[in-house]
């Protein structure tokens, strides 16, 4: 094959030049750049990281890591809890089915069990969980979420009793009683263990939600409440346990 023909140099052509830049190169992933065929960036994405580094939003909301409860869960908790509180006063469909739901699930397991779950529930478990995980907090400079853990547990008899007292639903074993609803034994549990692991560690997070769920199930096993009264009281402990989320974010966008 002919190669292609070099040009004559002379003495005078062997000065350095600077190098020029190849417009073919680079060109097309370059949105944006300065001078046409300069290989750099110009969107201001830090290198390695194609999408950018993504920043969590302070306020918790959905997609931010570690997850928490966010405004689409609250305002989905606030329906369900709407809906089932419906159901219980006017006794339509869904509290009829919820009795017969309780019927076929009472005594199923060992009593000593069950009252070992519903016993997660009592005041005297759950509350020393969440004054230790407090003062954790408080050891460790975050006295806004210790604070915010602390009212919504404060909240939660606030919240209980009165509903109790309005809705006046016998229990399942108890017909002639009345202040079942919703559940104020699965809320304490949810509000103290949730609100510990938040405090503490979200490692813990599974942990809590394994004991609020023995909690709830005892109750019915037991048939201490209703399906519906433990049900509820999840769905009403969601906005509560957002609080120490919004604190602690707060408390991360205040700092220098």
């Amino acid at each position: 094959m002919r190669e292609t023909p070099r040009s004559q140099e002379t003495a005078s052509d062997n000065r350095a030049e600077p190098p020029q830049p190849r417009p073919a190169r680079a060109l097309a992933h370059t949105t944006g750049a300065s001078c046409s065929g300069t290989p750099h960036r110009s969107d201001g994405r830090p290198p390695h990281t194609p999408r950018g580094a993504r920043q969590p939003d302070h306020l918790g909301r959905p997609g931010t890591t570690p997850p928490v409860p966010g405004r689409p869960a609250v305002f989905s908790a606030a329906v369900l809890f709407a809906v089932i509180t419906w159901q219980v006063i006017v006794a339509g469909p869904l509290a009829r089915l919820d009795e017969q739901l309780s019927r076929s699930l009472v005594d199923r397991v060992p009593r000593w069990f069950s009252e070992l779950g519903a016993d997660l529930g009592n005041m005297t478990v759950a509350l020393p969980v969440l004054g230790c995980a407090m003062a954790y907090a408080l050891w460790r400079g975050r006295r806004a979420q210790a604070l915010a853990a602390g009212l919504a547990m404060a909240l939660v008899p606030l919240l209980i009793v009165p509903l109790k007292e309005w809705t006046a639903r016998p229990g399942p074993l108890e017909p002639w009683a009345a202040g079942y609803y919703p559940s104020g034994h699965t809320a304490t549990a949810m509000v103290a263990y949730v609100g510990a692991a938040f405090l503490v560690s979200r490692r813990l997070l599974p942990l809590a939600a394994v004991l609020t769920t023995l909690t709830a199930l005892g109750l019915v096993l037991r048939g201490f409440h209703w399906p519906l009264d433990v049900l509820a009281s999840v769905a009403l402990c969601v906005p509560l346990l957002r609080w120490p989320v919004v604190a602690e974010r707060y408390g991360r966008a205040s700092r220098p």
